[in-house]
């Protein structure tokens, strides 16, 4: 992988491949670049298609303390290291800083995120809130562990499932990452969509979410949408916040494309 230093000279690993105009993909919590890898081997044949590993995580390095403005230079230092300009894909909590990043300024072609996982009502902010609030907890105990318990209850995960991911190999790697679980809590913010930011959004804007996945996503997805200066909504029929690369890529390459 290569290297760049954002800002506050913290360390970004990032990996490029393809040839064309150039697009970055963030990836969402307990993940690094390699997650959307797959996703940027569907792109490489028509731009140059960037993978990082976000502050915290795989090969980057992590300065404290933290801020989401700082992930934000983070695509900055990016963007520039590929040229200039981009556009910009992220999924899930990637998706929201995406969304910052966007509305902050930055030379950005195009936006498109999948399913960034706001709160609408108040019953899922409170949740939100609790979350924070426990994971912060156990962030600041050191139980690696019983973060990423929390993460995988968020995300809707039963306790048998949780059990069973406890024995599987890739524990180990998940506890490892846990601390950024604090980042991607920054980044959602107090969980329901920033319409001030979204407004603030002026480069055309693709949101998208999967037709099998819970009704509240797909609200969600449309909020972001509605909320945007040139927003658009789809639905990827079928597909659940687990989308495939092979479905997603040529939806991606055909809005990129302009």
């Amino acid at each position: 992988m290569e290297h760049t230093s954002s800002r506050d000279g913290t360390r970004i690993a990032y990996a490029r491949t393809g040839q064309g105009p150039a697009v970055v993909l963030v990836s969402g919590a307990m993940s690094t670049g390699a997650t959307v890898a797959p996703l940027a081997a569907g792109l490489a044949d028509r731009f140059d298609v960037t993978v990082y590993d976000r502050r915290g995580r795989g090969g980057s390095g992590d300065t404290r303390p933290y801020a989401v403005e700082r992930e934000v230079e983070d695509l900055a230092a990016l963007i520039e290291a590929v040229g200039g300009e981009a556009s910009l894909y992220g999924v899930s909590s990637g998706g929201a800083l995406v969304l910052r990043a966007a509305a902050s300024g930055l030379p950005v072609r195009r936006v498109a995120v999948y399913e960034v996982p706001y709160a609408m009502d108040d019953e899922a902010a409170r949740a939100g809130a609790e979350y924070t609030e426990r994971l912060s907890e156990a962030l600041g105990r050191g139980r690696h562990g019983e973060a990423v318990e929390l993460f995988l209850r968020l995300t809707g995960l039963g306790e048998e499932m949780i059990r069973s991911a406890r024995q599987s190999p890739m524990w180990a790697g998940m506890e490892s990452v846990a601390p950024s679980l604090a980042y991607d809590d920054a980044v959602m913010g107090d969980h329901r969509a920033p319409r001030s930011v979204l407004a603030s959004v002026t480069a055309p804007l693709l949101s998208l979410a999967g037709g099998a996945s819970a009704e509240w996503m797909r609200e969600a997805a449309r909020t972001v949408a509605e909320a945007a200066e040139r927003g658009t909504y789809r639905t990827l029929e079928g597909q659940s916040h687990m989308v495939e690369p092979g479905v997603l890529a040529p939806v991606l390459a055909e809005f990129f494309a302009g």
